[in-house]
């Protein structure tokens, strides 16, 4: 049986992952969440000159929605993508085709094709950004995976304050297609680096025609639909539209578990998206549980510029820092609990992580006021911080787990792939909640930010339940198998 997450390991150093014996693999694993984070957070700045340019104000909302279903979409195949491509084959197809896409984007004369290349770039995206954890166990030792696991999803956080920072930057200078330009620069430096620094093929892997992965396509098609659903959810205005939709997210997403249960026990494992271990007594689908409700309280940064402006009346660069400042936080906190290594430790970080959430949500809820001073807003700034800093001490040390923590190694690579299915659908589910509420009191802002930061709050302190019992299965597991 694989080595769980309570039982002890050697950790590798920073300076081992970051070496020149792993400095390639990392930038590759790094870079490929690093491109899809940014590029989801980069039309925020880039719409309005967008549209002033090419029209398609109807359509705002679906440059977003059409990025992030295409990305849950394409997450459901990145097991299936690697073990019949490896490694090497699969970044280099992934990048080639978020290249196209970030092509299309930028040459696109009109709104409908600008949303044929953001759904191009979200398939391409959310493959990519699978892979990054999926390839950690084929490319670096098991001693890295905590390291790597906050190195890639540090990446979240970096894509959060260079996606806003640069496109109002070059919304600025009115070059908006530009920006659609440099990652297509970027993505084809990485495909250079590709071959040099993934192997072609995972020892664990089966060539193509000896029984690689199939493509999960009813698991597929329903996470599809209710990614469209959720993320569609806080767009019209009517509150009984706005929850049908959401329901309707949550029974295709209850549908999909039924599906991908029925698929793991009749010994199909290998057409399903999650690992069979999930479905079984233990840890994992705590933490999964947990990884998905954190990523989902997080989705309050996307309206962090907008109260910034409309309450603290801060100038729109001035706003969008406050809002990368709970990606600051993640990002310190990711690599500061990287390091911690003793267990004991490690289980009561992840514990307290979603409380520590809560206590950073429900200071900006309840400090939340029209005409905010500068005082006011520094807490507020403080407070996101701290919110960003429980996603980022647990997330790595979760990461790593759910990586370890399968009855079979030839699971890893399809656990590993799962932590980016479960992180993209609940930020579609918490994207769409954030939304509802903030319609819903559409004529009052200060209301409608202290609803929205109080409901996630609590959500966050309900995770809780779950990374304990996340913790507290593990160790169970590792006192009978020790």
């Amino acid at each position: 049986m694989t080595e769980t997450h309570a039982e002890s390991v050697t950790a590798g150093s920073w300076r081992e992952l970051l070496g020149p014996k792993n400095l390639g693999a990392s930038t590759v694993l790094a870079g490929g969440v690093a491109l899809y984070a940014t590029n989801e957070f980069l039309t925020i700045s880039l719409l309005p000159s967008a549209v002033a340019e090419i029209g398609g104000h109807r359509f705002y909302a679906w440059v977003t929605t059409v990025y992030l279903v295409a990305s849950v979409v394409a997450a459901t195949t990145v097991g299936a993508v690697l073990s019949r491509l490896g490694p090497r084959w699969s970044y280099l197809s992934g990048l080639a085709v978020f290249g196209t896409g970030s092509l299309l984007c930028a040459t696109a004369p009109t709104m409908e094709l600008l949303l044929v290349g953001r759904t191009v770039q979200g398939a391409a995206g959310g493959l990519l950004a699978g892979l990054g954890y999926a390839v950690i166990n084929a490319a670096l030792p098991q001693s890295l995976w905590v390291r790597a696991s906050a190195l890639v999803s540090a990446m979240w956080g970096v894509g959060t304050l260079l996606g806003p920072a640069g496109g109002g930057l070059f919304a600025q200078f009115g070059s908006w297609r530009w920006a659609f330009g440099v990652l297509v620069i970027l993505t084809a430096a990485m495909a250079v680096l590709v071959p040099l620094a993934l192997p072609g093929r995972a020892p664990a892997d089966k060539p193509a025609g000896a029984g690689a992965l199939r493509i999960p396509v009813w698991s597929l098609l329903l996470l599809g639909t209710a990614a469209l659903a959720i993320s569609v959810a806080g767009i019209p205005r009517d509150p009984v539209l706005t929850s049908v939709l959401l329901v309707a997210g949550l029974g295709l997403v209850a549908a999909f578990l039924v599906v991908d249960r029925r698929l793991a026990r009749a010994g199909t494992a290998r057409a399903s998206v999650l690992p069979p271990t999930a479905f079984r007594p233990g840890p994992l689908k705590w933490i999964y549980l947990t990884l998905g409700l954190l990523m989902a309280a997080t989705m309050v940064d996307m309206y962090v510029p907008l109260f910034g402006q409309r309450l603290a009346h801060l100038e729109p660069l001035v706003a969008g820092f406050l809002g990368v400042t709970l990606a600051v936080g993640w990002t310190t906190g990711e690599i500061a609990s990287a390091s911690v290594e003793r267990r004991q430790a490690v289980t009561r970080i992840v514990a307290v992580a979603p409380l520590v959430m809560a206590i950073g949500l429900g200071s900006v809820a309840l400090s939340v006021r029209a005409d905010a001073s500068a005082a006011v807003t520094i807490g507020w700034a403080a407070a996101l911080i701290v919110t960003g800093t429980g996603i980022g001490m647990a997330w790595p040390h979760l990461s790593a787990w759910a990586m370890g923590s399968v009855d079979d190694a030839a699971e890893g690579a399809t656990a590993a792939a799962a932590i980016n299915t479960v992180q993209l659908i609940c930020g579609a589910f918490g994207a769409g909640l954030a939304g509802v509420i903030v319609n819903a009191n559409q004529n009052n802002d200060a209301a409608a930010a202290r609803w929205m930061f109080g409901v996630f709050a609590v959500l966050a302190a309900l995770t809780a339940v779950a990374s304990y019992r996340a913790t507290r299965a593990g160790v169970q597991s590792g006192s009978s198998s020790s």
